[in-house]
């Protein structure tokens, strides 16, 4: 399979959770969407090797293959790290990594039984303790009928775990040039583990603050990594601290991104729940037809879990509420004390909810914005050309403009909300004018956004810095 067929896939995946329902769960969320990826990346190698002419009964290892039969690779790049030694505090203790080989585990799906092909030629790519954890991140090559594949597998144990007690946690691309693992939960903290190339350097951090310049600042932890390898612990708190990575090798970024894989939080109240009280001042001045409170408070919660604001202090304020698509539909701001604002628009239900729009806004100005976003289809992710604004107080008129072209003014009506178009893969601003004709405010329409694995503002699509 091409890297480009299967950079769309994940980028498929990636965009299912713009829809949510019930209570995100991150862990399951990663390893549902990593297990779905080895599937259907599998899958397309059978379906090719099928058309190759491979006999049904040995494609499906329902008649043993020989194991001297050579077997079909997929297409793709080799192993990250191929040909470098393990790291880690095990790297030497041979026993040890050898009974870790006998404990990987042949692979089950819907096509069939991906088998390990030669338990001696497992690469074990670092084997070590974190805090609290033992961890192994390894590659193994495994063969459904004629095809094979090869990819990663993280394994983990409690500290000082004997082989028979690590458990297989997760599966990756074997071809990432870098490799991250953590874990952690509100009562006991956790750890992180960032593995790269051998001459590479890791930098951790851990924390961040929406800037009033609307940045993400984050804190960086004072630590050296050693041989492209990084470990850190994480604090204990009601809320995943969010550890970041970012690994240079020859001067350039190799890897840059979040590495929170889930975190445990507490039963004793909901970190990201407001009250009846806040939810009711944040209507104070908004425009539109009023959203039902159990809506409101649910859409709500899913933007203090999104952007890890605590809700304790934070400035909440509700900008418009109406109907989109026939259901209900809110843009709200979310501003932490002293910091940027985070601005969030979503339509749906008490108990589903669709993010249409993520965007990080510095803190001056912020509410003197028009802001306008980009619309999926209906039930689906297919992009469409329909963008919804809203006119900030006090305009008297609004107009999309797409790349270079001329200005196209919306309609508005009474709440000063409108409907435009512009094609999905061009850029466009909203432009705001009061009733002299005199220019209020024009900001960017983001660019759909195909991943909502960071926070708003760290990518380019979900920050507005002018």
């Amino acid at each position: 399979m091409t890297r480009e067929l299967e950079t769309a896939l994940r980028e498929s995946f990636s965009s299912d959770a713009q829809a949510v329902t019930g209570p995100p769960d991150p862990w399951a969320r990663f390893t549902r969407r990593a297990a779905t990826r080895r599937r259907k990346r599998r899958l397309r190698g059978a379906v090719l090797a099928a058309a190759l002419g491979v006999l049904v009964g040995v494609q499906t290892n329902v008649v043993p293959l020989p194991g001297w039969a050579p077997g079909i690779a997929l297409a793709g790049q080799p192993p990250a790290f191929a040909g470098v030694p393990t790291r880690g505090e095990l790297a030497g203790d041979k026993a040890w990594l050898a009974g870790l080989r006998r404990q990987v585990k042949d692979v089950s799906d819907p096509d069939g039984l991906w088998k390990v092909t030669d338990r001696d030629q497992i690469r074990i790519v670092y084997a070590g303790d974190i805090p609290g954890r033992r961890v192994a991140i390894l590659h193994r090559r495994l063969r459904l009928g004629l095809i094979t594949v090869w990819d990663r597998a993280y394994y983990y144990g409690p500290p000082g775990a004997t082989p028979a007690q690590m458990e297989e946690g997760a599966n990756t691309e074997a071809d990432l040039p870098v490799a991250t693992f953590t874990y952690g939960g509100y009562k006991n903290g956790g750890g992180a583990l960032v593995v790269g190339p051998p001459d590479a350097t890791v930098a951790l951090s851990l924390g961040f603050v929406y800037s009033p310049a609307g940045v993400i600042e984050r804190r960086p932890l004072p630590l050296a990594s050693r041989d492209g390898v990084a470990t850190a612990a994480l604090p204990a708190s009601p809320r995943d601290p969010q550890p970041y990575a970012r690994v240079t090798q020859g001067g350039k970024v190799i890897f840059e991104a979040g590495i929170s894989n889930g975190w445990h939080f507490g039963d004793d109240g909901d970190p990201a729940r407001t009250t009846d009280a806040a939810l009711a001042k944040a209507r104070d001045g908004a425009r539109g037809t009023p959203i039902a409170a159990d809506v409101l408070a649910w859409f709500v919660h899913l933007g203090f879990e999104d952007s890890q604001v605590p809700v304790r202090d934070a400035t909440l304020r509700v900008l418009w509420s109406g109907q989109v698509n026939g259901e209900a539909a809110v843009l709200y701001t979310i501003q932490p004390p002293g910091g940027g604002v985070i601005a969030y628009a979503m339509h749906g239900t008490a108990t589903s909810a669709r993010y249409d729009l993520r965007l990080l806004l510095p803190a001056d100005g912020a509410y003197t914005r028009p802001l306008a976003w980009r619309m999926r289809a209906d039930g689906r992710d297919d992009p469409t050309d329909r963008v919804y604004v809203v006119a900030p107080p006090g305009a008297a008129r609004v107009t999309v403009t797409v790349g270079t072209g001329g200005p196209a003014a919306v309609a508005l009506d009474a709440s000063g909300f409108g409907a435009g178009a512009v094609p999905p893969d061009q850029p466009a601003k909203v432009t705001a004018y009061a009733a002299d004709g005199r220019e209020l405010a024009t900001t960017p329409i983001p660019p759909f956004e195909r991943s909502m694995g960071d926070l708003p503002g760290t990518t380019p699509g979900t920050r507005i810095v002018n």
